[in-house]
């Protein structure tokens, strides 16, 4: 961040008073910008035995396979950004069920939240973030091909609980990308 997004004036990157962290001040309205993780929000939409995958049709990750997801928006509870995501992405109509997958992805500044969800028809198709929509059984999942760490998490918690048949919350702290040396929480 170089400017204000209050004045327009230059911001300066420091600690604020009374605070622990650096933060964009503007030194001329002195408003403090706080930069806080976005909320990402999607759903692991069901039928039968498969699950409905896509395929992006944009970047990052284009051509990679992922779970219909995306930023929660102002106005919307996370349930609801869920349904509407698998709607724009993948056309399908879903009824939600339970928060399946909690994600800390800090690398990035973003907390991940999937919903298992039950199709209610398969009436669905590619939307325009997507190449392909398609309902895939575990040994069609192209585990080589999936978009984000979040997404193959999420998955394996999911075709796990389902040998079991008791399905409950995960959470995993992703802290480092999986492009660089180090190891993630999981």
């Amino acid at each position: 961040m170089k400017y204000c997004a209050e004045c327009g004036g230059t911001v300066e990157h420091r600690i604020p008073e009374g605070d622990h962290l650096p933060r964009f001040i503007c030194p001329s309205c002195h408003t403090i910008h706080y930069q806080n993780p976005r909320v990402i929000t999607g759903c692991l939409p069901i039928w039968q035995d498969k699950v409905l995958m896509c395929k992006r049709a944009i970047e990052p990750r284009y051509g990679y396979w992922t779970l219909p997801a995306g930023f929660l928006e102002i106005g919307e509870t996370v349930a609801q950004g869920a349904a509407r995501e698998t709607m724009e992405e993948a056309r399908a109509r879903v009824e939600v069920r339970q928060l399946f997958s909690f994600i800390n992805v800090t690398y990035i500044g973003q907390i991940y939240t999937l919903y298992l969800a039950e199709l209610l028809d398969l009436d669905f198709g590619p939307g325009p973030e997507s190449l392909e929509v398609e309902l895939m059984s575990e040994d069609q999942i192209p585990w080589d091909n999936l978009a984000f760490p979040t997404v193959k998490l999420s998955l394996q918690d999911y075709f796990s609980d389902r040998k079991t048949g008791q399905y409950r919350l995960h959470t995993h702290d992703l802290t480092t990308p999986p492009w660089r040396p180090g190891k993630s929480k999981g």
